[in-house]
């Protein structure tokens, strides 16, 4: 049996503020619902993960800014310090560990700049929410044996489905006007934008 990691519950103080932190960095809004004064659910998911992350009014016992090492992936480590300095969250420098190997807890043991022979897992960078909850950037770029998944586009609901066809359908009238003319290929064209979209590589043009 399948058991894929799904969701990350990260504590907050002031969920509009998490919201807004996350949202800003450009990973996707999925849900914010609230059942009452003392219960709400908001759900993001950063680019191309399958795995979501969850905060809100009552979800976890945690003490706010508790979560410390949660991890993302990218392929280039600088690049993602760029983007991420740009979007606004308050970053460190790019680091690997004296150790050669994954990363101490903390700060211990950085050593500045990426991992001096690029290995795949080597290089990292990190940040922190504004509760101080903290995330790690990791570069990798040759996957260890056995941790390579296809890529899959998957619809959890109706309503999931139909919204990303509405948000296909807005990119592919854009994409229209700028040809200057009808596309007949459109089916090609909103698969393409829906299973891009939800594995967060380019969009088609």
């Amino acid at each position: 049996m399948d058991m894929k990691l799904e969701v990350v519950v990260v504590p907050v103080s002031d969920v509009d503020r998490a919201k807004d932190f996350y949202t800003a960095l450009g990973w996707r809004l999925d849900a914010d619902i609230a059942t009452g004064e003392g219960f709400r659910v908001v759900q993001v998911t950063p680019p191309g993960s399958p795995a979501s992350v969850i905060f809100g009014t009552s979800v976890t016992s945690q003490a706010p800014g508790s979560a410390q090492g949660l991890h993302l992936v990218v392929d280039d480590i600088e690049a993602a310090y760029d983007e991420l300095k740009r979007l606004g969250a308050d970053t460190s420098e790019v680091f690997h560990d004296a150790g050669g190997i994954f990363h101490h807890a903390g700060t211990d043991a950085r050593v500045p700049g990426p991992d001096p022979q690029r290995r795949s897992y080597g290089s990292f960078l990190s940040f922190g929410d504004p509760d101080g909850n903290g995330w790690v950037v990791q570069e990798v770029t040759t996957r260890l044996p056995g941790r390579l998944d296809p890529p899959v586009a998957t619809f959890v609901s109706a309503p999931d489905l139909a919204a990303a066809l509405r948000r296909a359908a807005v990119a592919h009238g854009e994409h229209e006007a700028r040809i200057g003319a009808e596309d007949p290929g459109w089916p090609d064209w909103y698969a393409g934008h829906m299973v891009r979209e939800q594995a967060g590589t380019d969009l088609p043009a």
